[in-house]
């Protein structure tokens, strides 16, 4: 049997941008995606803090210490610049491996500028 685990988690990162007209998509500083694993175009789960709004999408990496969280085509609609979101990425995992299991946790603060926790190593 295979569980639908936690992988990947970047909590409270700002919206820094919103581009309506893009293709769907949420941008990611592709730092912040290696921190934690993310890919480019890998399916994300996405909680905007400040609406309760839940979507998915998938991320596209954003220039390297950008810091940028961008909301790009319909998701634009579901955020604001300065909203705070916690991006999260999934792994399926065998039941036997799923014991001891952690995710990579980034925690930012203000303006993404700030990292308060990393993943652990």
């Amino acid at each position: 049997m295979q569980l639908n685990l936690l992988k990947s988690k970047i909590h409270r990162a700002e919206v820094t941008d919103l581009s309506l007209h893009y293709e769907g998509s949420l941008a990611i500083d592709v730092e912040f995606m290696a921190m934690v694993g993310i890919c480019p175009y890998e399916k994300i789960l996405v909680g905007n803090m400040a609406n309760g709004e839940r979507f998915e999408t998938y991320a596209i990496e954003a220039p390297a210490g950008s810091k940028t969280i961008s909301l790009n085509g319909a998701t634009a609609h579901l955020g604001a610049k300065g909203d705070l979101l916690t991006i999260m990425a999934f792994a399926r995992v065998e039941a036997a491996d799923a014991e001891g299991w952690q995710p990579k946790v980034l925690l930012l603060g203000k303006s993404n500028t700030r990292i308060i926790k990393r993943p652990a190593a």
